[in-house]
């Protein structure tokens, strides 16, 4: 296995607390990655304008957002790339789920991020998520203008439908064009074409001269799946969907059992006397490793 020169971390389900908090040994376990020389970046379906004030603590620099369409310095506020989804076909999506599920709400984002329009109705199925201080603010439109201009990410909530069936159902159409995925909210999430959290990492890894092999990838969700079988090192949180679960090499405690922090520190060799501590001494360590999912899991037979 290469040595790992850059490790991408999801953030809600993986980096994240379900409060949505960081805990403090996950920024120390990235502070420490960063003072090896190694780069920790987010690889996240959230719009980029929302996450420097969010990042802060950990030293974060670079990101790829809105499931791999774009990628952003966080420090210079520059943009990397970005790769949007047409205006005709999401107007194609829109027809065709609105047709085939009655009352779906639609939203877009455009300006790499900055702009944010959805439908009326569309906040009000987002319930207490849309007050919450990490949720970006919108402008209330309609569903023509919404698909008038090519968008970073369309998103699509229903009032009884949830978002694995709505993917589902598009998967039917014959509609080509796009790549639409979850990630554990409460909506589909629908990309240009080829775009992935994958593909986007990709891109960053290019722009820093860092190999396919040299990167640790993790996450929770269908949205990561991706970038946890393109990557040299994949690693699923304990709390992962079982397809991610199935895609990983390794697989981690959960999001708030300090997962991350967990596979920083085993694959740079981080603290290991300090959170294995006597129990190493006492021939209990190989147990307690396993507890809190430090085994590689072998899943895809020849690697290794």
């Amino acid at each position: 296995m290469s040595r790992t020169r850059l490790i991408a971390a999801d953030l809600d389900g993986t980096m994240l607390r379900h409060d949505k908090s960081i805990s403090p040994r996950t920024i120390s376990a990235i502070r420490a990655a960063q003072q090896q020389g190694v780069r920790v970046v987010a690889a996240t379906g959230r719009q980029a304008t929302s996450l420097p004030d969010l990042l802060a603590p950990t030293g974060v620099r670079y990101a790829v957002a809105s499931n791999g369409a774009i990628g952003v310095d966080l420090n210079s506020g520059s943009l990397l790339f970005e790769e949007l989804l047409s205006a005709e076909v999401a107007a194609e999506i829109v027809a065709y789920l609105t047709a085939e599920l009655t009352d779906p709400c639609f939203s877009v984002a455009r300006d790499h991020g900055d702009s944010n329009l959805a439908e009326p109705g569309y906040l009000e199925l987002a319930g207490s998520d849309a007050a919450a201080p990490w949720q970006l603010t919108f402008k209330l439109t309609d569903v023509t203008d919404l698909v008038s201009h090519p968008t970073l990410k369309l998103r699509v909530r229903h009032p009884r439908v949830g978002p694995e069936e709505m993917l589902s159902v598009l998967a039917s159409s014959s509609l080509t064009g796009f790549v639409a995925t979850t990630s554990g909210a409460q909506f589909l999430e629908i990309q240009g074409a080829g775009v992935t959290k994958a593909s986007g990492l990709a891109k960053l890894c290019a722009h820093l001269g860092v190999e396919r092999d040299e990167v640790m990838a993790i996450g929770d969700a269908r949205n990561d799946i991706d970038m946890i079988t393109w990557a040299g090192l994949g690693v699923a949180m304990g709390n992962a969907v079982p397809d991610a679960i199935a895609a990983a090499r390794w697989s981690t405690a959960g999001n708030d059992q300090d997962g991350l922090a967990l596979a920083i520190e085993r694959r740079l060799g981080l603290a290991i006397e300090r959170r294995l501590g006597l129990a190493i001494e006492s021939g209990l360590g190989l147990a307690i490793e396993r507890r809190l999912g430090l085994d590689p899991l072998q899943t895809e037979p020849g690697r290794a």
